[in-house]
């Protein structure tokens, strides 16, 4: 993979009292976040990949806090189980995707790492201006999925952070 700078880069860090097999279980099943992330609208256009999941591609459409949606494809592009599942957005959100997953004293800590650029025209003209807005945005979008993750599981989000 070439070596892009992208204008948005987003690192979120959950820690959940949770065993981490079943924390990435619920990652790595796409199709039922819209069950348990209040802003994940659609996940569809299953195009399924090896044993792993490399190769798989999903079509996701998000909601936000904000007035607005974005609809992306997402393309498995190494999925080590139960550490790491990373992937590339083509779509309204052009980029990378990538969740690390470690394990200490019965605490899962998913780290999960969004480096992407937006395609939607209207959204890259305010940008400039809007930019500390969308960074709130993805942080309570990312905020509901940790809280979301939490009570799908049984378990507390003991820590949510932004970097």
């Amino acid at each position: 993979m070439q070596n892009v700078v992208r204008k948005y880069k987003f690192l979120t860090v959950w820690k959940l009292d949770a065993p981490i097999d079943r924390v990435w279980e619920a990652i790595h099943d796409t199709d039922e976040w819209p069950r348990w992330w209040k802003y994940v609208q659609a996940v569809g256009g299953k195009v399924e990949g090896i044993e792993d999941g490399v190769g798989s591609v999903r079509s996701y459409t998000w909601s936000s806090a904000l007035p607005y949606k974005l609809t992306f494809h997402m393309r498995t592009t190494r999925a080590e189980k139960p550490y790491v599942l990373e992937g590339e957005a083509q779509g309204e959100l052009t980029g990378t995707g990538r969740w690390d997953l470690s394990t200490a004293d019965g605490v899962t800590t998913v780290r999960y790492l969004w480096e992407v650029d937006m395609a939607k025209p209207f959204l890259n003209a305010i940008a400039p201006v809007a930019r500390p807005l969308f960074v709130w945005n993805h942080n309570k979008v990312m905020q509901a999925g940790g809280e979301g993750l939490a009570r799908l599981l049984g378990a507390r989000l003991l820590a949510h952070a932004e970097k």
